[in-house]
């Protein structure tokens, strides 16, 4: 499959881009819990952009160095990840500590992440520094760890020219089936990106195109997809830090409302949320008509929870037809492909047992979602085991081609001939198939649950567990293992309770039953959780390799309790280990 021609790229590199937009009236604004907001015009980012590249370049951070940013969605983080840029350096941005439960998990992914990355300094706040102290410790930046404030001060100096080639970016990928991947992404893969997504996202005519979005900026779908598209359309962004959504959700379609919104992205559990935490009393007087492009993707789409959304916002203004279920991934900066605009919802019910055992597609009761066809400039290919393109209704391995996909993996050749090969085409390490010149979905190829010689996705069993009582929505996993004393692999599910632990036994039995209606297969082993169990990406998304590794070993335990005194804990550890540095800043 082809997509159509990729327009003609506005600008060549982000910071003349941003120097472009700095020009104009538009810009952010920032969105607390309590309602409250502030704009931010890009002019403002702009000025406090070149302030932080100043005294990045004081510091002696030289162009082309890696700066990494752990920075909450906050002006602080618009004037590290600028003034990274506009001094010629790489900015790297990941996740903040958010769960003290599980700090020790925390400093091991962020330490190898700062390693594997070469950031030379690592950008914070100050209520967030001496939580970092372990992670830093452990990677030793030259730099050390600094504030924003610590570095923007001083006049502005020239802003260092860039090549389009040069990287522009280092966006780890989520990390859900292997350790996240430091992803190379060039200017021009960047731009190229964010013109496909114009061209797949118009604005109304006439109208200053407004995006709304409660993503993290330390991943794509809230840094490419939001942010950067907003500068190049250009645009007014509409930013709620991820925490607010999580704890109140019905603030998302509050801005939505008020600002008069047209796109905002989100994955599929953030549909299922609304549906579960938004009150009528929430949404008086809220008008959703204006919402054009209600994108869905980063994990598996479903049509039931999407129908039901249409079902219950419908009396608000919103629209099936707004409805995009997308695909993409890391390694292309972002979209692959994208359903046609306005036409809404289409899937398809596929036999669950024939898609497993032969790979081919018959009618049945399993129901797959349409993620469209490629965006502009890219192309989209379903491959056998030996590389030869499949006919459509065969399931394969999904390989795409386009103009923003990656420079490689930061340091490791290996990994990126794997992924690249020799032809340009990147092999994303999904499954799927293509009907009708339109690309579905079946799972990932290293998350296949292979039982009695057939490819099962697991979310094929995942999705029985939705209607069960008891169980957590959307925190469950479904994992092919070897028992004890057994020679053929077998069905585990593991899923965390959503209720009291006495109950837990007629629960299990709950799901090996709804499980074995769904899909003729009984699951070997039940096992019901405590919340919060379960290993995720920063993203949010299940680790079922974790998942499978930590259950063997018998280290799949839940965090640990945490409180004000455990704060003050880790504050102490942390300024500690950033004064065995020497480099605390």
């Amino acid at each position: 499959m082809k997509g159509p021609a990729l327009p003609p790229v506005k600008y060549a590199t982000v910071p003349e881009m941003l120097e472009a937009t700095a020009r104009t009236a538009l810009g952010l604004t920032f969105v607390d819990a309590a309602e409250r907001e502030v704009a931010m015009p890009w002019a403002e980012v702009y000025r406090r952009a070149r302030q932080t590249a100043a005294g990045l370049q004081r510091l002696g951070v030289a162009p082309g160095e890696t700066v990494a940013i752990l920075l909450p969605t906050s002006p602080g983080f618009m004037d590290a990840f600028f003034g990274v840029l506009l001094a010629g350096a790489v900015p790297v941005p990941l996740y903040p500590p958010v769960r003290l439960g599980r700090m020790e998990e925390y400093h091991r992914a962020t330490a190898r992440m700062l390693s594997v990355s070469g950031a030379v300094l690592v950008l914070t706040e100050t209520r967030l520094k001496l939580l970092l102290g372990a992670s830093v410790e452990a990677a030793r930046p030259r730099f050390g760890c600094r504030t924003v404030e610590e570095v923007s001060h001083g006049e502005a100096l020239p802003v260092r020219a860039v090549s389009p080639q040069a990287p522009g970016l280092i966006q780890f990928s989520s990390g859900s089936t292997v350790a996240p991947k430091p992803v190379v992404l060039t200017h021009a893969a960047l731009m190229a990106q964010v013109a496909a997504l114009e061209a797949s996202l118009p604005p109304r005519p006439g109208e200053v195109p407004v995006g709304v979005s409660w993503l993290p900026l330390y991943h794509d779908m809230g840094l490419i997809g939001c942010l950067l598209s907003a500068l190049y359309y250009p645009g007014n962004l509409v930013l709620l830090p991820p925490e607010v959504f999580l704890a109140r959700p019905a603030l998302w379609l509050r801005a939505l409302s008020r600002h008069k919104g047209f796109v905002s992205p989100a994955p599929n559990f953030a549909y299922g949320l609304c549906l579960k935490r938004v009150k009528d009393e929430d949404l008086q007087g809220v008008d959703l008509s204006g919402w054009k492009h209600a994108l869905n993707g980063a994990e598996p789409v479903s049509a039931e929870t999407l129908r039901r959304f249409v079902s219950r916002f419908a009396r608000h203004g919103f629209s099936a037809e707004a409805l995009r279920p997308v695909y993409g991934l890391s390694e292309a900066a972002l979209a692959v492909t994208f359903p046609p605009s306005g036409r809404g919802l289409r899937s398809r019910s596929v036999d669950a047992g024939v898609l497993a055992r032969e790979g081919r597609v018959v009618e049945g009761e399993r129901e797959l979602v349409s993620v469209g066809s490629p965006v502009p400039g890219f192309e989209v290919a379903v491959r056998d085991e030996r590389g030869h393109a499949l006919p459509e209704l065969h399931v394969g391995r999904v390989y795409a081609r386009g103009p923003s996909l990656m420079k490689g993996y930061h340091g490791d050749g290996e990994a990126t001939a794997r992924a690249l090969g020799t032809d340009g085409w990147l092999d994303t390490g999904d499954q799927g198939f293509v009907a009708d010149g339109e690309l579905f979905l079946t799972g990932r190829a290293k998350d296949l649950v292979i039982i009695r010689g057939a490819n099962h996705a697991p979310q094929a069993f995942e999705e029985c567990m939705q209607a069960v009582d008891g169980v957590r929505v959307g925190c469950a996993v479904a994992l092919g293992f070897t028992p004890a004393g057994g020679e053929d692999e077998a069905l585990l599910i593991l899923a965390e309770r959503a209720g009291p632990a006495e109950n837990d036994g007629a629960v299990e039995e709950q799901v090996s039953a709804a499980i074995a209606q769904g899909t003729g297969i009984r699951p070997h082993t039940v096992r019901l959780l405590t919340p919060g169990t379960l290993p995720r990406t920063s993203s949010g998304k299940l680790r079922r390799s974790d998942a499978l590794r930590q259950f063997l070993a018998g280290e799949l335990v839940a965090p640990k309790k945490t409180g004000p005194v455990s704060l003050m804990v880790e504050m102490a550890k942390g300024a500690w280990a950033l004064a065995r540095t020497g480099r605390e800043g």
